[in-house]
């Protein structure tokens, strides 16, 4: 298995992503753009980024500086926890709350208000778990 972000990750997710009607068919319903970093707390930078036109991931790779919309942080042992057992709405929410999960970049209280925002994102981690 590719390391946790890494590049082999994160193409895989990015093919697993537009796989997902529930993601990549949701997201492009509302022409969702933007670019997603993911990584892990304390670091000055994500490991990860995914660039997102109309739903669909476009491309995927290593962060190499470009701007992001949003940056996701948590320690190494959240995120996998999150992957192996997924996360609901509930789970969100307190990984917010308790700072578990880092917005460095982007509204989590406008896309967590925003159903057609939330269930995607919240699916996005059960995705990973395909990786």
């Amino acid at each position: 298995m590719a390391e946790l972000f890494s590049a082999e990750w994160m193409k895989a997710f990015g093919e697993k992503w537009n796989l997902e009607p529930e993601l990549a068919d949701a997201l492009a319903k509302i022409h969702f753009n933007s670019v997603i970093g993911y990584g892990f707390e304390g670091e000055a930078n994500p490991m990860g980024v995914i660039t997102v036109k109309d739903g669909r991931v476009v491309s995927a790779n290593t962060y190499e500086g470009q701007k992001l919309n949003w940056d996701l942080r948590a320690g190494r042992q959240d995120w996998h926890q999150w992957i192996s057992r997924g996360l609901n709405m509930m789970g969100l929410s307190m990984a917010y709350m308790t700072r578990r999960l880092q917005f460095q970049v982007g509204d989590y209280t406008a896309m967590i208000k925003d159903p057609r925002m939330a269930r995607p994102f919240v699916k996005s981690f059960s995705v990973m778990s395909k990786v």
